[in-house]
């Protein structure tokens, strides 16, 4: 009996393992192969609003807004504003010196859903394009320009290139190099095949009437999963924009990292449970891959975990193998060679997945943290009741002087 109950649940791991490699691994791997862009048929040039929102980001929020002003696209085309909760007066002031909108807000609990949704029912519709940015987020002088051309070309929701400002820690070159596996694996890869680009939350551009229609109904944290859910299910293409680069702050602390994660993990959970069902309508009566992708998506594990989980089963069943530890053997269905594959798979998709300009000194003294990355990952996995319903806010302090070029 303990024999049969150990296999079910070995196997069952064992395939959900084996179906997150086999994911990351497909899109990985595309992610190396050029892609087709489509042509620009048209020419006109959209308005944006760029909407940086911000809950006490009074160290770095003046710098950013001033950053944003230096795109190069016409002047009155574009328009910051900057959300204010709860700043401080004497960066309200900085702020209102600058040519930019500022919308100050107050609510009793915060949320960047709801900062969007009231910013938005302030300024109003004369807007072509919603630019949504993090208040740690600059971009580069062309991103706007870029972003409409993909506009241009009939797109309504467009991810650009979210990469690190900073990689001042071991801890921050982890994150950095974390995001950029995402972008090589669920952004480039998904649209080397054809399927949408996933959102970030931050760095992305929609069609302004339709992100405020949708948004008008979305009071959660992961608010950028749900709008993505949303707009996946109407069957909209997601763009993403390799050379449309916006820096973003990467975490320097372990606790800051624990928080993030633990909110990421708890949004996916959340939304996987929500959403699972209708995706799977949806795949077979109407053909929508990329909303069920979308879905399989919200049950990856993170990259740390998944590869830490593999080097540890395939080291304790190889120690089981070579030495010939029949006792324990016996007990488990899936040898050292079926973990041993999965392990390789993962580490080459993640290989692959960095940029060679990470390939140094640096990154490989960062890897050293891996192990206590793993554990805090397991942490962040134990702590995520109620994540998903509490907005944890994420402490920015690199200022534009620190900005990675």
């Amino acid at each position: 009996m303990l024999k049969i109950i150990l296999g079910f649940i070995e196997v069952v791991f064992y395939a959900y393992l084996c179906m997150s490699t086999l994911y990351i691994s497909i899109y990985g791997l595309a992610s190396i192969f050029p892609r087709k862009v489509r042509k620009v048929t048209v020419a006109k040039m959209n308005k944006f609003a760029v909407m940086i929102p911000g809950y006490k980001e009074d160290w770095v929020i003046v710098d950013v807004a001033k950053e944003a002003l230096q795109q190069d696209y016409p002047k009155d085309l574009y328009e910051v504003i900057v959300i204010a909760d709860s700043f401080k007066p004497e960066t309200l002031a900085a702020l209102r010196e600058l040519p930019i909108k500022v919308v100050e807000v107050v609510f009793e609990v915060s949320k960047k859903s709801k900062a969007l949704n009231k910013c938005m029912e302030i300024i109003g519709d004369q807007y072509d394009i919603a630019m949504i940015l993090d208040a740690d987020n600059v971009m580069a002088p062309d991103v706007l320009s870029k972003m409409n051309e993909s506009f241009n070309q009939g797109f309504i929701a467009v991810q650009g290139h979210r990469m690190a400002k900073n990689t001042n820690t071991s801890f921050a070159v982890l994150d950095a190099v974390s995001e950029e596996i995402n972008n090589s694996i669920f952004r480039l890869g998904h649209r080397v095949l054809g399927v949408s680009s996933a959102l970030i939350g931050s760095g992305m551009a929609i069609d302004y009437a339709l992100y405020k229609k949708l948004m008008a109904g979305i009071d959660s944290v992961g608010e950028d999963k749900e709008l993505e859910m949303k707009l996946l299910r109407l069957k909209y293409k997601i763009e993403y924009i390799e050379d449309a680069c916006i820096f973003d702050e990467k975490t320097q602390k372990s606790d800051v990292f624990v928080n993030q994660r633990r909110r990421w993990i708890a949004a996916q959970l959340s939304h996987f449970k929500h959403y699972f069902f209708d995706g799977l309508f949806h795949l077979f009566r109407n053909g929508n891959i990329d909303y069920f992708d979308k879905v399989l998506q919200m049950i990856q594990p993170p990259r740390i975990l998944l590869s830490g989980l593999l080097f540890l089963f395939t080291f304790t069943s190889g120690i089981v193998f070579f030495f010939e530890l029949t006792f324990l053997s016996d007990l488990f269905i899936t040898g050292f060679y079926y973990w041993l594959v999965l392990f390789v798979m993962t580490a080459i998709t993640l290989a692959i997945s960095v940029p060679k300009s990470y390939y140094s000194i640096k990154t490989y003294i960062a890897l050293l943290s891996l192990p206590k990355g793993f554990i805090l990952m397991i942490l962040s996995l134990l702590k995520i009741k109620g994540a998903s319903k509490k907005f944890i806010h994420t402490t920015h302090s690199i200022s534009q002087d620190d900005k990675k070029h």
